[in-house]
């Protein structure tokens, strides 16, 4: 089994320096010798037949429950080298992918109770964990760094103001934000605009959050949160936004999703779509991701957005790729993580810790080396909507930002 494991990782590790130690103690070193040597070793036989029948699988199980160890570097630099390799995954696991494929509409078919559930599995998690490694309006989403050196939380506020200059919104205005986290975009939207908003989410404990959030803040007069379905609620609305949710709504329920959006949007309104894509066609969701991160969840490629949005009858006005803005997003929630990770063990146990590192590292490597990036799309119902060139996003998020000056005290312990 070890040289059969040699062989074939052999013939994928063509850059970088990583050896490998089995647990019968053969250790063999693959790659071309550049960068940063990692080690690595395997505990069990058993990981190793594992690795060899399906690696997408059980490399961030091995991770997870410890049967794999990373003794010299960290699972970020295994990770690095991994996923920079010339051939996107190892050829031995090209059966799987095609197999796993064959099936995707199975794994992604959402009707309500089972998104309901798929939801409740990540993010009715205990709350504490998510403010271990979030900014402080709790944005769990690519954030915007206008600049290389910006923090994080300055960062998920330039995203907030970008989104809310693509959308033209004024005093007034009827918004629904479909996913709407812990509040922050609609309370910020709210705040800065004089809108109305209504926040749908399908998490009890988002729910909860941001209606207490609401309330702190004297918002409730222009803010409500519901806990809805997208393909449920009811109304018409001059402005529809989502972010970070469509990647829950799977292939299979995309016309639904957009022709319910043209339904609720008025004819002079605009909708704002903010989400991860692939960029190199239509693909999976790594098994891993989905059976402890994301169950139901997929990364959709522009080229099955594109046609849904058609077939809904609306238009599209602006299309904006994000390329590594989620790479840096999820580099700093990992330091923050890493910085508290003590606290992550003392609310689960470790092996959870070690998923969430793995989650987290291997999410960053995908966007930082892979073809992994964020989209918005910006729709209308008709032509005529939105200025014909681009200049009004800068405009408007200078208006905003000398908004915020006035109101930025409150707006940063917002999600406390």
């Amino acid at each position: 089994m070890d040289r059969l494991l040699r062989f074939f990782l052999n013939q994928f590790v063509r850059r970088g320096s990583i050896t490998f130690v089995t647990a019968s103690g053969m250790t063999f070193t693959c790659g071309d010798g550049t960068g940063k040597p990692v080690r690595v070793r395997l505990t069990t036989n058993e990981v190793a037949r594992q690795l060899l029948l399906d690696p997408e699988m059980f490399f961030g199980e091995a991770y997870t429950d410890g049967t794999m160890l990373v003794e010299q570097g960290s699972i970020v630099d295994l990770l690095a080298i991994l996923l920079d390799q010339p051939d996107i995954m190892p050829r031995w696991a090209k059966l799987q992918w095609w197999l796993r494929y064959l099936v995707r509409n199975i794994h992604q078919f959402n009707p309500r109770g089972r998104s309901r559930i798929n939801v409740a599995r990540h993010y009715d998690l205990d709350g504490r964990l998510y403010s271990l490694f979030l900014d402080a309006d709790k944005q769990y989403s690519c954030a915007y760094f206008e600049e290389p050196d910006t923090t994080l939380d300055d960062a998920q506020l330039a995203k907030k103001r970008h989104i809310a200059a693509k959308l033209l919104l004024e005093r007034g205005h009827r918004v629904l934000d479909i996913g709407s986290g812990w509040g922050g975009l609609s309370l910020y939207l709210a705040e800065m605009t004089g809108a109305r908003l209504t926040g749908i989410t399908l998490s009890t404990e988002q729910l909860q959050v941001s209606n207490a959030r609401a309330a702190e803040n004297n918002l409730t007069q222009s803010t409500k949160f519901l806990l809805q379905d997208y393909r449920d609620i009811p109304g018409s609305f001059n402005r529809i936004v989502s972010v970070g949710m469509f990647e829950h709504v799977g292939v299979d329920h995309y016309d639904t999703f957009f022709r319910r959006c043209a339904e609720l949007l008025e004819p002079d309104g605009v909708m704002l779509l903010h989400s991860i894509g692939r960029s190199e066609g239509p693909g999976i969701t790594n098994p891993w991701i989905a059976k402890y991160i994301f169950p139901g969840g997929y990364i959709p490629a522009l080229s099955e957005v594109l046609p849904a949005i058609e077939h809904a009858g609306l238009l599209v006005c602006d299309i904006e790729i994000l390329r590594l803005h989620y790479a840096e997003t999820l580099k700093a929630w990992r330091e923050r993580f890493m910085a508290r990770r003590e606290e992550a063990v003392q609310l689960y146990d470790e092996r959870f810790a070690r998923m969430w590192e793995f989650y987290l590292a291997s999410s960053e490597m995908s966007f930082r080396k892979q073809n992994l990036m964020n989209f918005q799309i910006q729709i209308t119902k008709r032509q005529g909507i939105v200025p014909m060139t681009r200049d009004y996003i800068q405009r408007g998020e200078t208006k905003l930002r000398q908004l915020e000056q006035k109101q930025r005290p409150r707006l940063q312990i917002a999600g406390e």
